[in-house]
């Protein structure tokens, strides 16, 4: 199905809104997928705030031009699906999954605002931690001193306790 004049730019415009509060594009080949496979991985990626958009290369250029993933250009060769996502780890944890379990889908490489990625960057991105779990880490980390005087200052209380109890015991032996 060919686009007229104004769908492409519709197309164009709406891809371009997409890539102004992005911190991540990623782009894999999907040559040979099943449509349920790609349903499938629609899905998870919307789950985790990706957006996936299967575009003519023509048209995507024209979409990052201006933008800081302009260099991403050289690298629009073939059939892609493009991921965009506001969290980088995200979107690349989604599609190198989808990569690992389906041959098919290739992951040809990326870029983050003003610098590229190659496919091996894009997987070594998937393995880090996500921004959550980052978060949930320093928490513990500032977290983990308080909770140490914490139970520093409650062993004086529990050892006076222990003092009167081990007391009250040798007075009632001695009673006996």
């Amino acid at each position: 199905m060919s686009l007229n004049l104004e769908q492409k730019q519709a197309v164009v415009s709406e891809f371009t809104a997409r890539l102004s509060g992005a911190q991540a594009v990623i782009l894999a080949e999907y040559r040979g997928l099943e449509v349920e496979a790609v349903t499938g991985l629609r899905a998870k990626a919307r789950k985790s705030g990706v957006y996936l958009r299967v575009l003519k290369n023509s048209l995507a250029r024209r979409a990052v031009k201006g933008t800081p993933f302009e260099k991403l250009s050289e690298q629009m060769v073939g059939p892609l699906m493009y991921g965009v996502a506001q969290d980088p780890v995200a979107g690349a944890k989604v599609l190198a999954d989808f990569a690992r379990e389906n041959t098919l889908f290739v992951i040809k490489g990326g870029a983050m605002p003003n610098s590229m990625m190659s496919a091996k960057d894009v997987t070594a991105l998937a393995t880090m931690p996500s921004r959550e779990e980052l978060l949930a880490m320093l928490v513990r980390t500032m977290q983990a001193p308080i909770a140490q005087m914490v139970r520093t200052m409650n062993e004086v209380p529990t050892k006076f306790v222990r003092a009167l109890a081990a007391v009250r015991d040798a007075r009632e032996k001695a009673a006996a």
